[in-house]
Order: C-alpha cells, then sequence, then structure tokens
C-alpha cells in the first residue's frame, strides 16, 4: 500500500503542472482554464483515491508517511503523513480549489499567471497539511504566500495595492516567529537537529521556555486564523481580492492557523497550551460579539462576510481552548463547515457584484425579482452562516457550546460568562446577516443602479452553489461522516499530550 510516493505527488503534482501554463498561447483563455480545471480535477481524484483506498480509519498514528532526505547537514527531510486530523482539511481544500478555479471562469486579464498562482497555491495548502517536519512546514506556509499577493496585487479592486502590501506585511511578518519557534525545538538540548513531529512530541522544555516557544507559533497562528487584534487584514483583503480568491482565503486559508495551533501549539507544548487555553476560550468568545457588531456597521457586503468570518472563528479558539473531546471534534468541525459557507458566501457576493457593479448594500434593493435563482442561493447560504438547524454550523457550534456547559475546568460564574457572551454573539448573527438580505434583495431597486435588467445565476455558477451547498446540508444531518475521521485522533492527543505526558 505504501510503495507509491502519494503524498509526494499530490503535494507537486499542482505546481508542476502549472509550469506547463506559459508554453499555452496568451491568448488561449478557454484553453488554460480548461487545462487548470483539468488539473484541479485530477488532483481532487488522487486525493479521493488516497481517503478511500490508501487511509485506514482505526490507527491513531500517522498513516502513508513518506520520508525523504533533502538537506543533510541540517537533518532537513522531506516528510509528509497523514491522519485523521489533517486528511479532512485536505479533502476540504481539493474541494474548495477546484470549485474557486471553475468560479474564475470571467478572468480573461492574464490568464497564464492567474491560473498558475492557482495551483501554486493549492500545492502550497495541500503540502502544509501534509507536512509531518517543522521545517517543511514552515516552508509550505510560505509557499502560499506569493500566489495570494499575485492574485491581489494584479485581479483585486481599486484598492489592491493597499489590501495587498498589507496582506503580505502581516502574513509575512508573522511567519518568522514560526521559523523561530522550530530552530528553537529543534537544538534544544541535541547537537543534531531534529524537525520531526515525532521526535519533537516526545520532548519537554523548561515551562519558561515553552511557554515562550508556544507564543512564537501563536503569533503566526493569531495572523492567519485570524484573531483579534490582528484580524484587519482580513477585511481589507476580502474587500478587494476577485471571489475566487476569496473562496481560496475564507475556505482554506484561514484553516491553516486553526491546524497550526492544534498540530504544533497543542500537540507539541501541552503544558503551555493548558496555561494558555482559558485565554484562548475568552478571546474566542470575545472575538465572536465583537466580529459580529463590526459586521454589522459595514456597508460594503463583502467586507461584511470577511467579518462574520472573524466571528465564526471565535468558536475555533473555543473549542481548542476547551480541553475537551467535544470541544476539539467541534473545533475541526468548525473549520470544515466555515470552509464551505464562506466560500459559498463570497461566491454568491461576487456573481451578484458582476451584475449589479457595486458591493455597497446601500445601493443595491429590491434586486431578488430579477434574480430570483441567486436570492435563494444567497438566502440558503446566509442561513447556514447563522446556523440553523440541519446544517454543518448549527452542529459545530452545538457541540463547542456543551464543550463550555460540560467542562469541568471552569467554575459556575467562569461557564456562565462565557456562555452569556457566546450567546449574545448567537444572537447577533441572525441580525446581520437577515439584514444583509433585507439590503440587497427586498424594498425597491436603488437609484443607484443603472441596469433595469440583471441575468440570473447560469447553470455553471448553480453547479458551484450547488456542489458547497449539499455537504453543508449533508454534515448537518450525519456530522458523523466526517468526525468519524478524526475522532480516533482526538483521543489520542487529549491523551497523549495532557493526561499521559501533564
Amino acid at each position: 500500500m505504501n510503495h507509491y510516493p502519494w503524498l509526494t505527488i499530490i503535494v507537486i503534482f499542482p505546481i508542476f503542472a502549472g509550469l506547463l501554463i506559459p508554453f499555452f498561447s496568451p491568448k488561449g483563455n478557454k484553453t488554460i482554464r480548461w487545462y487548470a480545471l483539468g488539473v484541479c480535477l485530477l488532483e481532487f481524484l488522487l486525493i479521493i483515491y488516497i481517503f478511500c483506498y490508501q487511509y485506514q480509519f482505526n490507527n491513531n498514528y500517522t498513516q502513508l508517511k513518506e520520508d525523504y532526505n533533502w538537506i543533510n547537514f541540517m537533518d532537513f527531510h522531506w516528510r509528509l503523513g497523514i491522519d485523521g486530523f489533517s486528511i479532512g482539511l485536505i479533502l476540504l481544500t481539493g474541494f474548495i480549489t477546484t470549485l474557486a478555479v471553475l468560479a474564475a471562469w470571467p478572468i480573461t486579464r492574464n490568464p497564464r499567471l492567474f491560473y498558475f498562482s492557482m495551483l501554486a497555491m493549492y500545492s502550497g495548502q495541500i503540502g502544509l497539511f501534509a507536512s509531518q517536519d517543522i521545517l517543511l512546514f514552515f516552508f509550505m506556509w510560505e509557499l502560499e504566500l506569493l500566489p495570494i499577493y499575485l492574485l491581489l496585487i494584479i485581479w483585486g479592486g481599486k484598492r489592491r495595492l493597499y489590501s495587498a502590501t498589507k496582506f503580505i506585511l502581516y502574513t509575512a511578518g508573522s511567519s518568522i516567529f514560526i521559523l523561530i519557534g522550530a530552530l528553537i525545538m529543534a537544538f534544544y538540548e541535541s547537537d543534531i537537529s531534529t524537525f520531526d513531529f515525532h521526535t519533537l512530541i516526545d520532548k519537554t522544555y523548561p515551562m519558561e521556555l515553552e511557554i515562550m516557544i508556544y507564543l512564537s507559533f501563536l503569533l503566526a497562528y493569531a495572523v492567519k486564523l485570524p484573531i483579534i487584534p490582528f484580524h484587519t487584514w482580513l477585511p481589507d483583503t476580502h474587500g478587494e481580492a476577485h471571489y475566487s480568491t476569496c473562496m481560496l482565503l475564507a475556505g482554506i486559508l484561514l484553516k491553516m492557523g486553526g491546524y497550526g495551533l492544534v498540530r504544533i501549539n497543542m500537540e507539541l507544548l501541552p503544558h503551555a497550551h493548558s496555561l494558555f487555553a482559558p485565554w484562548l476560550v475568552g478571546i474566542g468568545a470575545i472575538q465572536i460579539v465583537y466580529g459580529a457588531l463590526i459586521s454589522l456597521s459595514q456597508r460594503n457586503l463583502k467586507r461584511r462576510i470577511a467579518y462574520s468570518s472573524v466571528s465564526h472563528m471565535g468558536f475555533v479558539l473555543i473549542g481548542i481552548g476547551s480541553l475537551t473531546n467535544i470541544g476539539l471534534n467541534g473545533a475541526i468541525l468548525q473549520m470544515i463547515s466555515h470552509g464551505l459557507i464562506g466560500a459559498s458566501l463570497f461566491f454568491l457576493s461576487g456573481i451578484s457584484y458582476d451584475r449589479t457593479r457595486t458591493v455597497f448594500l446601500d445601493q443595491m434593493g429590491g434586486i431578488a425579482t430579477s434574480m430570483p435563482k441567486i436570492f435563494a442561493l444567497f438566502t440558503s447560504s446566509s442561513l447556514a452562516s447563522l446556523a440553523v438547524p440541519g446544517t454543518s454550523g448549527f452542529i459545530a457550534e452545538l457541540m463547542i457550546f456543551l464543550s463550555i456547559v460540560n467542562n469541568p475546568n471552569y467554575s459556575l460564574v467562569s461557564k456562565t460568562i462565557i456562555l452569556v457572551i457566546q450567546g449574545l454573539g448567537i444572537i447577533l448573527t441572525p441580525i446581520y446577516l437577515l439584514s444583509m438580505l433585507r439590503q440587497m434583495f427586498y424594498g425597491y431597486k436603488s437609484s443607484e443602479i443603472s441596469i433595469l435588467y440583471f441575468r440570473d445565476a447560469v447553470p455553471r455558477e448553480i453547479f458551484i452553489s450547488i456542489c458547497l451547498f449539499i455537504p453543508i446540508i449533508g454534515l448537518g444531518i450525519y456530522p458523523n461522516f466526517v468526525l468519524s475521521l478524526w475522532d480516533n485522533k482526538t483521543d489520542y492527543l487529549l491523551y497523549q499530550s495532557f493526561y499521559h505526558k501533564l
């Protein structure tokens, strides 16, 4: 089963296939986009093959591990592996990226560079979720920065230079702290460096040093997740990026921070994580309310959805900080759920802009009669975002809510405060989402919109929306389909990292 380097293939295939794109004619937009879509589909099929035929569900440890010596003098290996935690996010990456490439169909400006950037980003994200070497993790973390910067600076809106510069300063500047933490962990009390996750998990550090390493990693994740106050790049980036890029940002990029928080901070630095867990819960609760309130005040449709992402990521922080099985399971499910819902909302906001030529809510209104299909799809995704029963968001938020209710680590007063703040955020969510729908689709058509008739969603757009919505409903009805992937892993992680090591 392990004779073939399946993980190496799925990591390098998109970017190597993308290297052929410059040989296409610059005027062959149709050929280039079909080629890019074919690469994404083939990559997604390879991921599904690994999931269905190569992955064993009854093992808590990393499977399909591949280890190739890369740089001898510093013991830098090409170490890849998957487990129950990473396979779910790898599947999400393949699914969202394929649909994002299909969503980018209208792009005609410099299509060769655009689709190459999409495929390079694809490799970086798959590589990060499959990394079993902390230096390789940093390499993949950095790999996806340049493609996103190009997608912003070339195909962004009027303020694209500002948003792209802010994005690269925040993300590249914070990334250096991953490298610092990785080098300290690798060389501490060792003449020979080791970056292997399975070796580092057995290392112990003085508490002061472990706290410093933990904070170093946390700062990088705080930007990507994002955690307030390091979130301000997100609404600016979403506000200017093309909606296909927004699908990748909301659907996958934000999940890299949550993944790193569990994979490195929680698994490799359990003592420090147990100290900072209550702070993560507190910040997460505040973030839910903060994101909802700021979202409600936004006139820009895409910025409103972006701040809703900040709010929803607060649930991930609470779940990870709860130090409970149900909370950690809920946090991982919330990452996948938000990836699907966020990608859907940004896609629909983008195709709405293509028709109205505005992203300002007070310049819309009354467009439901002209675009009933988009109205129905937008309403369905908005209801999923506010976590109505039957959607994946409801299950994830309920699990995180219960992780605090039944948590023995908090007093009754602490539980009450956290739950009240969390409940307030849940109340605010339908307010800003339903207000958004009212301003866009109900009432009279705004005089700011000069076009009297809008073409409704075309079959390609309906297909993308339905593809995103089906798993949202499917996971809401039967969440165990994905919870079973990482359930053994979370049990093992909590036992190995806390009850056993502490």
